[in-house]
């Protein structure tokens, strides 16, 4: 039986012309975190849940409330969304995952879908890159000061976000940025979110506040994935 993933709003949405933000963890915590900080700092509020059979079932418990582990956030000023998701989702849920995100972001008129990928760089090489799915989407990575990657592999959600948004003329940007694999990591999260918020006019990331969040984030990250792996280990067998 193939994969299905529910998406559940809260109440109705305008984000026509608007944003969509990647939220689902890869290497490390650093795309969750930084969505996270995000939500704190624009003023994002709670717009709808995704769920799925194939997810391990889970509640995270935060201020005595429970909570899906995969949310998505809105902020109707900005006209941004985010899939911001606690789960580290096995690799044989990237490919729906991805359309389901396309597919929520075309009838929501989304502009464009910023997503990130983590590289493992023990060598301390910083420097922030992007990939776009259409020509446009690559003008703005250079507007905002990014260099365009020009050869490389970009593996799971982001990697079948790009595909599928060349193939249906949607804009979609991936930052590539830079990780020791280890968390809190905060340099990263902190560099990741200012990236995107120079990607989308309004969004603003506390970076004081930023490392307190990834510690915080961190630990809930850890929580739900000890907690889920027995879950995931038979559900994928």
């Amino acid at each position: 039986m193939s994969a299905k993933i529910r998406i559940r709003e809260l109440k109705p949405l305008n984000l026509e012309g608007g944003y969509l933000i990647d939220g689902f963890p890869s290497v490390g915590f650093s795309s969750a975190i930084a969505t996270e900080s995000m939500i704190h700092t624009s003023q994002f509020e709670l717009a709808g849940v995704i769920d799925s059979e194939n997810f391990p079932p889970i509640s995270i418990v935060k201020d005595g409330e429970p909570n899906f582990p995969t949310r998505i956030f809105v902020n109707e000023d900005l006209k941004v969304g985010i899939f911001l998701s606690f789960l580290t989702l096995d690799q044989s849920l990237h490919r729906v995952t991805a359309k389901t995100m396309l597919k929520w972001a075309k009838e929501h008129k989304i502009g464009l879908i910023v997503s990130s990928v983590a590289i493992k760089s023990p060598d301390g090489n910083e420097e922030m890159m992007g990939i776009g799915s259409t020509d446009a989407a690559r003008a703005k990575i250079r507007e905002a000061g990014l260099r365009v990657l020009e050869h490389g592999t970009i593996p799971g959600i982001p990697g079948t976000l790009l595909n599928e948004g060349r193939m249906f003329q949607q804009d979609v940007i991936v930052i590539v940025f830079h990780t020791n694999g280890e968390g809190p990591d905060f340099k990263s999260s902190a560099q990741l979110c200012m990236a995107m918020s120079k990607l989308i006019p309004g969004a603003t990331c506390d970076i004081p506040s930023l490392q307190k969040e990834a510690e915080k984030a961190e630990i809930t990250i850890k929580e739900t994935q000890e907690e889920s792996k027995h879950l995931k280990d038979s559900m994928y067998r």
